[in-house]
């Protein structure tokens, strides 16, 4: 696929400088096009006069858009997860892993960012908090065709902790809206948000708030919260997942305080019951690792939240309906395993998916693996229902 040549666009003026600006600074750099402009005389001082102007500028995302989506998951929702995911669902949003604003500058763009035509509606996550950067970046995925940048504010990783990302942004909550500014004055894009309720010792009240306010005032299309606090110290990312506590009436009662602002929430949602009574309190659902290992759960979305019938009828039809993507992929010299990884937990709980599972993790990473291997995993699984199993 064709990409158009970096910094296609007009570049942010002085806001190319290594060091980061202060927020006054910052918001006389941006460029005479941004629609920020003008509009109010100090948008990081007086931040409800700022709020309330981002309140009023109209959103790019709809509550439809951002209804159900898969979230940004590093080694999982790459472009062969994504693909397959699409199979099953029409209109889940799909997200990228969380790519790096250095990479995406640097990197070999084709690897980190492309992405096949079928994945739309799909949003690239950055990882990053220099707004020069942020433009950058998100000009080059501009280029690249996706639908949406979306900011990480909640990965607690020690990595990300140590580029000044990720979770830590939550202690820096004008920062991240100078973030969000930027990336608006510069791509015609979506510009959303991704967030924890608050890290360590923060009140989450205050926390979420102060954020929210923000990047509101910024021009934030929408914003997702994981409904958990991110500890910095002493947990590991994969202990952040499970320990803190989950507290979804937190993001209710942010949804509440902000009725135009699009939110979505995520964390520990496992179920399309669940997911329709968190659809009762705001306007979308963010599934994580249940979309990876059970994603059977996707066949639900269009007929259950947007009333149309599903691509495929059942998983059975989802493996056949990924086979061309697969043998393409194969023909450019990938291996079967690159793809079936991704499709280990397809048929949790129907007779046969213990052995469907070991065949293709046995199988699929020898030389020479082809359909024929992945043909031969689904058969050992039983075609009868989970229930009438």
């Amino acid at each position: 696929m064709a990409r158009s040549p970096l910094n296609s666009g007009r570049a942010v003026s002085s806001v190319r400088l290594k060091r980061r600006l202060s927020p006054d600074a910052f918001f006389r750099a941006k460029p005479a096009h941004s629609p920020y402009i003008g509009a109010i005389a100090n948008p990081i001082t007086d931040i409800r006069t700022c709020t309330a102007f981002g309140r009023k500028s109209k959103k790019l995302l709809s509550p439809k858009d951002i209804a159900l989506s898969v979230a940004p998951m590093i080694e999982w929702t790459d472009r062969h997860c994504r693909s397959f995911h699409r199979v099953m669902s029409r209109r889940t949003r799909l997200y990228t892993e969380m790519v790096t604003t250095g990479a995406v500058i640097h990197g070999p763009r084709d690897r980190l960012l492309g992405f096949d035509d079928a994945e739309h509606p799909v949003a690239v996550q950055l990882g990053g908090s220099d707004p020069a950067e942020l433009v950058k970046a998100a000009r080059i995925c501009a280029d690249f065709g996706y639908d949406e940048i979306n900011l990480n504010v909640g990965c607690p990783s020690d990595r990300v902790q140590n580029g000044r990302f990720g979770a830590c942004l939550m202690l820096e909550p004008a920062l991240v809206g100078e973030c969000v500014a930027a990336m608006k004055g510069a791509v015609s894009l979506p510009v959303t948000v991704k967030c924890r309720i608050g890290v360590d010792e923060q009140d989450t009240e205050e926390a979420l708030n102060r954020l929210t306010e923000s990047v509101v005032a910024a021009g934030c299309d929408a914003l997702t919260v994981h409904a958990r606090k991110a500890w910095l110290q002493g947990l590991s990312p994969k202990e952040n997942r499970d320990i803190p506590p989950l507290d979804y009436d937190r993001v209710y009662r942010l949804k509440q305080k902000n009725p135009d602002l699009p939110t979505a929430i995520n964390g520990g949602i496992r179920t399309m019951a669940e997911v329709k009574e968190h659809l009762k309190h705001v306007d979308g659902v963010m599934l994580g690792r249940i979309a990876y290992q059970e994603p059977e759960i996707l066949l639900a979305v269009d007929r259950e939240l947007f009333g149309e019938g599903p691509p495929v009828a059942d998983p059975f039809e989802a493996v056949e309906a990924y086979e061309p993507y697969v043998a393409a992929q194969l023909a450019e010299g990938r291996r079967l395993h690159d793809m079936t990884r991704h499709m280990l937990g397809l048929f949790t709980g129907r007779p046969g998916a213990r052995a469907y599972r070991r065949h293709l993790a046995t199988e699929a990473t020898k030389p020479g693996a082809g359909l024929e291997t992945l043909r031969d995993a689904v058969a050992k699984v039983s075609r009868l229902s989970a229930e009438a199993a």
